[in-house]
């Protein structure tokens, strides 16, 4: 049951009249990350899945990508997202997103500090991919507790419209 309104099991969208303004900037953020960010999409959805996972967020852990079949984003990515330590199907890079994900949402002290992480982390990453993977955990982190806390959405299935 929402927290704030009377909002249906399944409408993730319909609490944002609640503050219009806010909701448009969040919306435009949204639309940055999945739009015009640079991660490789299966790096981009084992990082925002492990997230899903942390913050118990039924809604995220749903969501799929539309083009994410044409882009090599089967469901076993999904699957196995809270394997990330150990699933074989994960490449070095989707693998440290994902740890950088994890340790975002949990931990994010003892990740600024963690200079092995930072060395690990240098081959695989640009420094203009890195500042996309912090600010795409930003909108995940946030807007899965937001969700989760408000109990809105949590009967959703959404699919993240294509790209084309």
């Amino acid at each position: 049951m929402s927290r704030i309104g009377s909002f249906a099991a399944d409408d993730v969208m319909g609490w944002m009249v609640k503050s219009p303004d806010l909701a448009a900037g969040i919306g435009g953020f949204s639309a940055a990350v999945y739009n015009a960010g640079r991660l490789p999409m299966r790096t981009r959805e084992l990082a925002r899945m492990v997230i899903a996972f942390d913050n118990e967020c039924t809604v995220c852990v749903n969501t799929r990508d539309a083009d994410g079949p044409a882009a090599g984003v089967g469901e076993d990515l999904y699957e196995h997202a809270a394997e990330w330590r150990t699933w074989p199907g994960y490449s070095p890079q989707e693998r440290l997103a994902a740890e950088f994900a994890h340790r975002f949402a949990t931990d994010h002290i003892s990740l600024r500090d963690d200079e092995d992480f930072w060395s690990r982390c240098a081959p695989h990453f640009t420094d203009e991919l890195l500042a996309d993977l912090a600010l795409s955990c930003a909108l995940w982190v946030g807007m899965g507790r937001v969700l989760r806390t408000l109990d809105i959405g949590q009967a959703c299935s959404l699919t993240l419209p294509s790209r084309a």
